[in-house]
């Protein structure tokens, strides 16, 4: 799988992401911070589901219509069960975010919506 990692969602994430087998690549790698609307024409242009703590995405997807490819939200999830929580989001819905959802992550819920859903 494909992602695009903020800045907010940590470099061990995406280290643990990358020994995972999938492509990824940083937000910081692609220097200073282009803002919320330019990093999702980034993932859709590079098909990479982005992966983020922050919930302005949400409303730029859904309020604005913004297209996207995918999007992984963990708000006010600690750094250090961050990369148990997006285990348990690929072990269980990688079909839903290959086919683009949004999958929202708090406590212990995860809450998937579907494009066009």
């Amino acid at each position: 799988m494909r992602f695009l990692v903020d800045r907010c969602a940590g470099s061990r994430l995406a280290r643990w992401l990358l020994h995972e087998g999938h492509d990824v690549v940083e937000v910081r790698e692609l220097g200073p911070d282009p803002g919320d609307r330019r990093l999702l024409e980034v993932a859709v242009e590079d098909r990479r589901a982005l992966v983020t703590l922050d919930t302005d995405f949400g409303t730029l997807i859904y309020e604005s219509g913004h297209s996207h490819r995918g999007l992984v939200r963990l708000p006010d999830v600690p750094a250090e069960i961050r990369i148990e929580l997006m285990r348990q989001v690929l072990d269980r819905h990688a079909r839903e975010l290959d086919v683009g959802a949004v999958i929202t992550v708090r406590g212990d819920k995860i809450r998937i919506s579907l494009p066009g859903g």
